[in-house]
């Protein structure tokens, strides 16, 4: 049986470094999945309604064009993270790029994608204070303290 590793992935350079650890120490052998989640903004884009004012369809499609312009950063990120593991030996067979919508909340997702049998979790670690923690919350804190039964790797 292999061993799976998820790595929560988006295109800062904490989750690059996530991969960077993938790479340097682990073997070439375990399946890696590369999980981002992504705002669901299908409502908000697809609303198309005559009772909406002129500003708001002027807001919405800037919006909706920077949310696809963000997506397009991403999958490049993906892919370009992909091409390092395969780079470095491990199997593109074994290699699985996932993004999913934001419906729970960014760390929900994590936690969601978490529980479907991974042995190891890769997480980044942004440089917030303890205060800014406090007043804005952590999606890794919420992370490392709802997942259970696996082994976590905080990479900073």
């Amino acid at each position: 049986m292999s061993k799976k590793v998820l790595v929560a992935f988006d295109d800062s350079e904490n989750a690059s470094r996530g991969v960077v650890f993938i790479d340097n120490y682990f073997s070439r052998d375990v399946d890696v999945t590369l999980l981002s989640v992504v705002p669901d903004t299908a409502a908000v884009c697809s609303m198309n309604s005559p009772s909406l004012t002129p500003y708001f369809r002027d807001k919405q499609s800037a919006f909706c064009t920077i949310e696809d312009m963000k997506k397009q950063v991403l999958k490049e990120a993906l892919a370009s993270a992909r091409a390092r593991l395969e780079a470095a030996g491990f199997d593109p067979e074994r290699i699985t790029t996932k993004v999913v919508s934001e419906k729970k909340g960014v760390a929900g997702a994590i936690i969601e994608e978490a529980g479907f049998g991974y042995d190891t979790l890769v997480i980044g670690r942004k440089g917030h204070s303890a205060l800014q923690e406090f007043f804005m919350g952590s999606i890794t804190y919420k992370v490392i303290n709802s997942v259970r039964k696996m082994n976590l790797v905080l990479v900073r």
